[in-house]
């Protein structure tokens, strides 16, 4: 049976993470120069997965990594897997949101940030990506993918749909860094799961 191997790879760094700002969908930020630096060292140090596609979401931060780490490969972007619409959070850190009643309900999951995604809303897109993702594999009969996405969102989606089941905190991964999952369309079709069976750019085995 022919399955699918994708590998799930964060983007590099820019200024909010250093800030610590939430931006999400509506910032449209690009890499720190450093950020790209240090892309670039982890291609030259590191044996990244081959791919017969690549995919991004088409925001600069992760157009820009996949362009880096993939530099002879054109990019598909797909707009289902870019970052949380942060809404009212947007640009702002969470000392600037400390004391707020709406923040405090957003970050113990009771609300969605206001003029926000909520998770299920999130979730939901991010399945509906990767659906397409795996569609166009199978159309254009290529076994292998990479996908430069964001790091909330790959938690997100492995929180959701990846096997073995793990906290969505347990799904982080640092800038350059993700997992490779595998989808066998029986499985994926009948239950929505994928199994995680590497990490990134590491070459050792995934251990659950």
């Amino acid at each position: 049976m022919i399955t699918y191997t994708i590998h799930l790879i964060r983007h590099g760094m820019t200024q909010s993470n250093v800030s610590g700002a939430y931006v999400g969908c509506r910032t449209d930020i690009p890499l720190l120069k450093e950020g790209a630096a240090a892309l670039k060292d982890m291609r030259r140090d590191n044996n990244y997965p081959r791919a017969d596609l690549v995919f991004s979401s088409p925001l600069k931060r992760c157009v820009e990594s996949a362009k880096i780490l993939y530099p002879n490969k054109d990019i598909i972007t797909v707009d289902d897997i870019k970052e949380c619409d942060f809404g009212d959070f947007e640009g702002k850190t969470p000392t600037e949101l400390d004391g707020r009643p709406d923040f405090l309900a957003w970050t113990s999951g009771k609300a969605p940030a206001p003029n926000g995604e909520s998770s299920e809303e999130l979730v939901k897109r991010l399945c509906l990506g990767l659906n397409k993702i795996v569609r166009i594999m199978m159309q254009q009969e290529k076994t292998s993918a990479a996908v430069l996405m964001h790091g909330g969102t790959i938690m997100m989606l492995l929180a959701a749909c990846g096997l073995p089941q793990r906290h969505t905190a347990e799904w982080q991964c640092g800038f350059g860094q993700g997992y490779t999952i595998r989808v066998t369309p029986s499985l994926y079709q009948r239950t929505g799961a994928v199994e995680v069976v590497n990490i990134i750019p590491k070459d050792s085995e995934f251990n659950d």
